[in-house]
């Protein structure tokens, strides 16, 4: 239940920052379905891609103190992009603002819906 809930939260927070930038377009007659789409694909992405990515990129991380993670998150956003038909961002820039912001926009909802709190 507590995935269902993280997945609503991550598409109304995609939704929320498709709304804020201006290079990210959520285009089609739903778009939210649009954007739970994309949030299933991103949390797929992040669970298997990432985590390679983020392995063989250790020694440029490392050498840009961790900046290059950044990169990381704006390769998976536009990947992302490519797989999700309705979904479109334009440029460099525009994927890694939308990896910020998502991830901001995302943890104040979590923290407004109570979903990672710790079970003592």
């Amino acid at each position: 239940m507590n995935f269902i809930v993280q997945l609503i939260l991550s598409t109304i927070a995609v939704l929320i920052t498709a709304w804020l930038l201006p290079g990210v377009k959520i285009v089609g007659d739903n778009p939210f379905y649009t954007a739970f789409i994309l949030a299933i694909v991103l949390a797929f992405l992040n669970a298997v891609l990432k985590p390679i990515l983020v392995f063989l990129t250790i020694p440029v991380t490392i050498l840009t103190l961790g900046l290059f993670y950044l990169v990381i998150n704006a390769l998976i956003v536009v990947l992302a992009s490519k797989l999700v038909p309705n979904f479109k961002v334009e440029g460099f820039f525009t994927p890694l603002f939308f990896s910020i912001v998502l991830s901001f926009i995302s943890s104040i909802l979590d923290a407004l819906a109570g979903v990672n709190k710790d079970k003592n």
